[in-house]
């Protein structure tokens, strides 16, 4: 039987069901020092990478304070901001890393129900 193509009713072929489940994630996650909202954004998005991404993501914490020349060319606004570098397309989440199904579809691993 022949995997199912995209179709605007959200069904995913096996093809690229399997290939995102084998997929590298590429994660940058901005702080801004050691505030309590920062301590929360690196727990919350290391606990959910290694919830939904074990062994398959590297995670680059990057405190705005500590290495500003960091920010060049990025277009940080406010932090935390989490940003997914890979795979392509890019995606930013800026805010509280709290809310886990935001998150989830934010790095596009869950649904948006």
């Amino acid at each position: 039987m022949a995997a199912k193509k995209n179709t605007p009713t959200g069904r995913v072929s096996r093809a690229k069901l399997r290939k995102k489940l084998h997929q590298e994630y590429a994660l940058k996650l901005y702080v801004a020092g050691v505030s309590r909202k920062s301590a929360q954004a690196i727990r919350s998005i290391t606990e959910i990478c290694d919830e939904h991404l074990k062994g398959r993501y590297r995670l680059e914490i990057i405190d705005v304070y500590q290495r500003p020349a960091q920010l060049r060319g990025v277009q940080i606004i406010a932090a935390p901001t989490l940003i997914r570098t890979f795979p392509l397309p890019l995606r930013r989440l800026i805010g509280s890393m709290a809310d886990k199904d935001r998150v989830l579809v934010g790095l596009d691993l869950g649904p948006l129900s």
